[in-house]
């Protein structure tokens, strides 16, 4: 080893110097840490007190200038109780209207007229299926007309009385007219003999209807090979066991576009009156819903044909309404004028009524409707689509027989029978191979859209309620809208389909796009669904579902809100959350007073800003809604490529311009620098609006904005989406 790779050994009194230099540096370095961390913390805290008096000069003023921005935003707010208002005065219209009519046509709202009118009806005798159906539009458009006044009657203007009187008139016109139906269908097969085919020697008869389709097939020849039973027009079509085959029976496809199976559903308990001075409160069974069932057959709620036995409910366009300032001088003289004190009255009533009718669309019920067995169909989680399908096995009335230039017919004096099939008694038969089940095939109404296979139901008649048991072997073919499956025993079914498929939403959207019009789109797993929505009046102005459009006979038709709503969820297009509707979706629980005030104030401000969905809602807990804002003044449905959006946080007295983007990769409720925040989204929009939007916003149309937050409220996109 050469000598200068030999280690150099350190004395102790060098080892210890080294040492005690490492010591020194060790400190040094440490009191610089400790200086520094100092200096940084002394840094901070000047830092959190400047941003903590920056933030009490912002709360200060915002605190000075607080009555004056809510007062401003009160002002604004009139539009709701005059919109209310208009909506009194345009019902109280239309009565008068209806009453110098003199058409002959009863008063829905007049328990006497609709007694006269049910009662003359039943005593008229020997109306053949063509005659009913000719009375029946009449019918519906009464049923129709009850649903919506108590749907859209203010609560405090419904007694108990009247909510009975309606409810009643509506399950009387129902049963009324199914009876109607059942004589009809007796007279017709008294003459199947005279009727039938001559190649197959029974009888088919098809009757179709806007309305209804009859399919009645009568066994007159009772071949027991002759099973299959086929119809020629429709795709309908039965598979009968032997027995029934060699029996004499008749078999009806009774179709209703519309279910009056399903019972009613309770009214809300009358609203009461708080006083402006005290916080209102809302009453959980005061919670109006758009869930009700209505027929399909009413667009309007003044306007009736003038030519009642060739009724046309498409006629009543909400387009076609009268507004207030094309009504008779004369009349709004005196029916009006001489109410005016009162109406000045109320209006602080129709307000607080207003408020608490918003915040009830947007409560909760604190439990589950009931509970339901396990074969039992749970109303509040499933919806019945395409109406009902009445199927009977029916028995063989005797067959009217000519004699002498006269048709002799023997009428039973128990009327229309039906044929109980399996029988109560079976005596020694095996009842699964000597009554099996019957294979039915049904086509599915070409107005409704099922977004994954329907479900069947059955009406059980002794509990009334709608079950799914007894039905097997479901098979359902979309491209040719046919569905099959086998029945126990014949009775009457409906197609189900999940109530709350498209929730929560994904997105949406809300943009002006003319003068006092708005699109809001709603995009969800399986559609992306866009609504016009301008003067009192909702329009469908498109349904996408994957590349293809769907729902066309309803694009373009204006209607009153709450009838658009009933109409998409008849249609299986239900964007619309209910008070049960958390029990079933996972969903973005908010604070529905702070819901009710966004959606007030983002109607308010919709004729010239766009708003949109933001991820960061999910992040900001109940007590806050987050969702982006951008001035929109353009005069077209084309959308803003790449619109400046600006993200605000609003607590429901607060607003105020966020400093993260959608982009950003963490939430922060952190202020943009050099902004403010306010008590109104109003006043927080103001702030870097231009002048013309601003102005754009000061004088709106009081019935779209009541319809834009109307929307709003009943699709509830903060906690759904």
């Amino acid at each position: 080893m050469k000598p200068g790779n030999k280690k150099k050994k350190f004395s102790k009194a060098e080892r210890l110097k080294l040492m005690q230099e490492e010591e020194e540096k060790r400190l040094k370095e440490e009191e610089e840490a400790r200086v520094k961390s100092e200096k940084e913390e002394l840094a901070r805290l000047e830092i959190e007190l400047i941003e903590k008096e920056k933030w009490q000069q912002l709360e200060a003023k915002d605190l000075g200038r607080k009555n004056d921005e809510l007062g401003e935003l009160k002002v604004l707010e009139n539009c709701f109780t005059e919109a209310e208002r208009m909506k009194r005065e345009h019902r109280l219209y239309s009565q008068w209207t209806h009453y110098i009519q003199c058409d002959g046509s009863p008063d829905p709202s007049v328990a006497q007229e609709m007694n006269t009118f049910i009662s003359l009806w039943r005593e008229e005798r020997n109306e053949t299926f063509e005659e009913v159906i000719t009375k029946s539009k009449l019918v519906l458009y009464l049923i129709s007309k009850l649903k919506l006044i108590l749907l859209e009657t203010p609560s405090t203007d419904l007694t108990e009385k009247k909510i009975a009187q309606y409810q009643g008139s509506i399950v009387e016109l129902q049963e009324v007219l199914h009876l109607k139906f059942n004589i009809a269908t007796e007279l017709l097969l008294r003459q199947a003999s005279t009727l039938a085919d001559q190649d197959t020697g029974n009888m088919e008869k098809v009757i179709r209807d806007e309305n209804i389709t009859l399919y009645v097939w009568a066994n007159l020849k009772k071949n027991p090979r002759h099973r299959s039973i086929r119809c020629h027009e429709m795709k309908i079509g039965f598979e009968i066991p032997r027995i029934l085959a060699s029996s004499d029976i008749a078999l009806r496809l009774l179709h209703t576009h519309y279910d009056h199976v399903t019972p009613l559903r309770l009214v809300p308990t009358v609203l009461k009156y708080v006083p402006p001075t005290k916080s209102f409160s809302v009453q959980e069974e005061a919670v109006i819903t758009p869930q009700a069932a209505i027929s399909k057959e009413l667009q309007e709620e003044d306007k009736q044909p003038e030519d009642k036995s060739n009724l046309k409910l498409d006629h009543l366009d909400q387009e076609e309404e009268i507004k207030p300032e094309e009504q008779d001088a004369d009349f709004v003289h005196t029916s009006f004028a001489e109410e005016e004190p009162e109406s000045t009255k109320q209006e602080p009533e129709i307000k607080v009524l207003n408020e608490t009718a918003q915040l009830a669309l947007l409560e909760n019920a604190p439990e589950r409707l009931r509970k339901f067995e396990e074969d039992e169909l749970d109303i509040c989680q499933f919806t019945t689509l395409g109406g009902v399908y009445h199927l009977d096995i029916l028995e063989l009335p005797p067959q009217c027989k000519p004699m002498k230039g006269w048709m002799i017919m023997e009428i039973l004096k128990d009327g229309l029978q039906k044929f109980i099939y399996p029988p109560a008694i079976t005596e020694d038969f095996e009842t699964e191979n000597f009554f099996p089940p019957i294979d039915v095939m049904l086509e599915v109404h070409k107005n409704v859209i099922f977004f994954e296979n329907p479900q069947v139901a059955r009406w059980d008649a002794e509990d009334k309620c709608w079950k799914t048991d007894g039905i097997s072997n479901i098979t359902y073919r979309s491209e040719e809208r046919v569905i099959t499956f086998s029945l126990d025993t014949l009775g009457p079914v409906t197609l189900i389909q999940d109530t709350h498929i498209n929730m929560p939403y994904q997105s949406w959207e809300l943009r002006p796009f003319d003068v006092n019009k708005v699109l809001l789109t709603v995009t969800t797993e399986f559609a992306e669904i866009q609504i016009q929505i301008k003067e009192g009046l909702c329009m469908l102005a498109s349904v996408t579902i994957g590349e293809k459009n769907s729902l066309s006979m309803l694009e373009g038709k204006w209607m009153s809100p709450i009838y658009f709503i009933i109409t998409l969820q008849e249609a299986g297009l239900n964007i619309f959350p209910n008070e049960y509707s958390h029990f079933y979706v996972a969903r973005n629980q908010k604070d529905p007073l702070v819901e009710m005030k966004a959606y007030r104030q983002m109607a308010l401000l919709s004729s010239a800003f766009a708003f949109g969905w933001s991820k960061w809602n999910m992040q900001c807990g109940p007590e806050k809604v987050i969702f982006k804002v951008s001035e929109h003044l353009t005069q077209d449905e084309t959308p803003i490529e790449n619109p400046n959006w600006t993200l605000l946080m609003f607590s429901g007295n607060r607003a105020l311009r966020l400093k993260i983007d959608e982009d950003s990769e963490a939430f922060s409720e952190a202020l943009k620098e050099e902004t403010e925040f306010h008590s109104t989204l109003y006043h927080m929009i103001k702030d870097f609006a231009s002048v013309e939007a601003m102005e754009k916003v000061l004088s709106p149309d009081h019935q779209f904005v009541h319809s834009v937050c109307h929307m709003l409220l009943c699709t509830r996109i903060f906690s759904y989406s």
